[in-house]
């Protein structure tokens, strides 16, 4: 069965690889299924046929047959369930790296989103200046506790894992901050997952995506 997911029509990050269509990609590239893709504008986003498969109206969603997914947790655990390569054999390290999974969604990307919210849709905000440094502090709170945790490790519980996949992917929305440079192990850890072979094709193909809706 073909496996189709959407994303953006034309991503708001230029193609920078932080539309969350680059999780699922990346992670379809990992177990080498192939898939194709099923643009989607903002107001497409918000029509009844995409919130049958997404209630939030948001990208991006999974379609195989009948099963229709929607959040990239969701889908990148259904992926590394159904395929060799993202999970160990073992049973307790497969448990470790799903619980990294959610510790990546749960506990660090939150306090990141809401920098992203702080810096980009509330700057013109009379109080970001004052509140800015304070989520600045939330982010690094977790960050603290990650870089102790990974040391010189180059992932975070033995080989490579949805874990990694996911946690390299909300990592990388820190780039722009400057944040994650305060961090010599997290950058270096973030660039390890850039230089896998699966992500540079993900990359590449959200990348063209947008350039050629901008040409």
């Amino acid at each position: 069965m073909t496996i189709t997911i959407t994303a953006f029509e034309r991503s708001p990050d230029g193609g920078k690889g932080l539309a969350r269509d680059t999780r699922v990609r990346w992670a379809l590239e990992e177990v080498r299924q192939p898939y194709e893709v099923r643009l989607v504008s903002f107001a497409g986003m918000k029509a009844p046929d995409h919130l049958a498969i997404h209630p939030f109206g948001q990208i991006p969603t999974y379609e195989e047959g009948s099963l229709r997914l929607f959040e990239t947790g969701s889908i990148v655990f259904h992926l590394a369930e159904q395929h060799a390569g993202l999970l160990p054999g073992d049973r307790d390290a497969r448990a470790r790296a799903i619980t990294w999974m959610f510790a990546a969604l749960n506990t660090v990307e939150p306090p990141i989103l809401e920098l992203t919210t702080a810096r980009i849709f509330e700057a013109d905000k009379p109080w970001t200046r004052e509140r800015l440094p304070l989520v600045k502090d939330r982010v690094r709170a977790p960050l603290d506790k990650l870089s102790a945790h990974l040391g010189a490790a180059d992932w975070l519980d033995g080989a490579f894992s949805a874990g990694d996949l996911l946690m390299v992917s909300v990592l990388l929305r820190l780039r722009m901050s400057g944040i994650l440079d305060e961090y010599q192990n997290l950058a270096a850890y973030v660039a390890r997952g850039e230089a896998r072979p699966a992500y540079i094709r993900a990359f590449a193909a959200q990348f063209a995506v947008n350039a050629s809706s901008a040409s």
